[in-house]
């Protein structure tokens, strides 16, 4: 049996598969828009687009965190974690002077600035872990889900709950010791923030290049796609450089819309935490939903809440981009060990994230282009767990152990 790749073109059978499927994501991504227009304004109707357009974005550029931490850990590659070292150059050239004044178009705006501690070390360590475990990060788990990757649905639905579990101590982990938040923007100002940061980020992309070079001589070239123009729009795969500029504009739009940067996880809490009450569990109960912005939440709908209609966006934009590119044919056959890392991945993943104050996005994309040192911490520590996370894989899965030709 043949299987597409991206770069093989779509054949007749595959091409009646995909326009139906194009159909019915483009109908749904289009539906949601018009109800949350009514339903909730327009304000709220535009960030789902907005995270559709998130969702487009990763699928067609492929852009993962895992799997370029991964690349580098194991391979010795480092083109994907250079790509994020230019999305992070683009986002703080564009929120440090917003964040300095304090407002965007005449919207009150405000990063994401967390506190130094222990709670941040250990959950971004354990996250990291997760991230090889489970497969993806935030941001891939939602992407390839919505994607048509049936494994990451398991993922998915375990990092839900590692994310409400950790709401039931995130008092204890927070009265734990840690520093007050500290953004550069404050301290030294929008201009030399923006030189710090730069050349933080231009020092990370020379040691993988250095280490890359070491490796392998040369650096790896970016994949070639036999599609151009509208149809590679359309289709993918776009350049992974591009993707990381797009990401970086999109999450300036948020900060435009929402007021904050972009953010994933705080809404699988609230997922887990609505599912609980079904269950007759009352989250309320908890510190962490005594919060007034928490409590909020739980109280309402969420649809009317921006994380999780962004969430929703963001599936339904990589069902659009899975189906444009011909490539949605879900497999459910998957090894029981591999479900198994799936399961353990994403509790890892759940629990890390909420005690480290988010994840890939909220914590490290959010928090770099913040100026929030947390931000810089959490990249440390999830680097390591990652390194412990690649080393795990291999009692999971077979193509990762010494011998067997690799996967990425």
């Amino acid at each position: 049996m043949t299987t597409t790749t991206l770069s093989e073109p779509l054949g007749t059978s595959e091409r009646r598969v995909a326009g139906p499927a194009v159909l019915t994501a483009s109908g749904l991504v289009l539906l949601g828009a018009l109800v949350l227009a009514f339903g909730y304004g327009p304000g709220i109707a535009a960030l789902f687009v907005v995270g559709g357009a998130f969702g487009l974005v990763l699928y067609h550029a492929a852009f993962g965190f895992t799997s370029a931490w991964r690349n580098l850990i194991r391979d010795g590659r480092g083109r994907g974690l250079r790509a994020q070292m230019v999305m992070l150059a683009v986002a703080v050239a564009l929120f440090f002077p917003a964040l300095a004044a304090g407002s965007l178009f005449g919207q009150p705006v405000a990063g994401f600035v967390s506190p130094i501690g222990v709670s941040v070390l250990v959950g971004a360590f354990i996250f990291g872990i997760g991230m090889q475990l489970g497969g993806g990060c935030a941001s891939g788990t939602l992407y390839t889900a919505g994607g048509g990757n049936a494994r990451m649905l398991i993922t998915l639905f375990f990092f839900i709950v590692g994310s409400v579990l950790a709401t039931v101590h995130f008092d204890w982990w927070t009265a734990l010791p840690a520093f007050a938040p500290v953004s550069i923007v404050t301290v030294f100002g929008a201009p030399v923030a923006i030189v710090l940061s730069f050349a933080l980020f231009a020092a990370i992309a020379l040691v993988t290049v250095l280490v890359e070079r070491r490796r392998h001589g040369t650096l790896e070239r970016a994949e070639h796609s036999p599609h151009t123009g509208l149809s590679r729009f359309a289709r993918g795969p776009w350049p992974l450089i591009a993707g990381a500029v797009l990401l970086a504009l999109l999450n300036f739009v948020t900060l435009a819309l929402a007021g904050r940067p972009w953010g994933i996880t705080s809404a699988f809490a609230l997922w887990g935490a609505k599912g609980a009450q079904l269950f007759g569990i009352d989250p309320t109960a908890w510190a962490y939903w005594q919060q007034p912005g928490n409590a909020t939440a739980l109280s309402s709908s969420v649809f009317s809440d921006v994380t999780s209609v962004m969430n929703f966006g963001i599936i339904l934009g990589a069902l659009l981009a899975s189906a444009l590119a011909g490539r949605l044919a879900p497999n459910f056959a998957i090894p029981r060990r591999s479900v198994l890392a799936a399961v353990i991945g994403g509790l890892l993943l759940g629990y890390g994230a909420r005690i480290a104050f988010g994840c890939n996005i909220g914590a490290y994309f959010g928090g770099i282009a913040s100026g929030s040192l947390h931000g810089w911490l959490w990249l440390a520590a999830a680097y390591l767990g990652s390194m412990l996370g690649v080393r795990l894989r291999r009692f999971f899965f077979v193509d990762e152990r010494p011998g067997v030709a690799k996967t990425a």
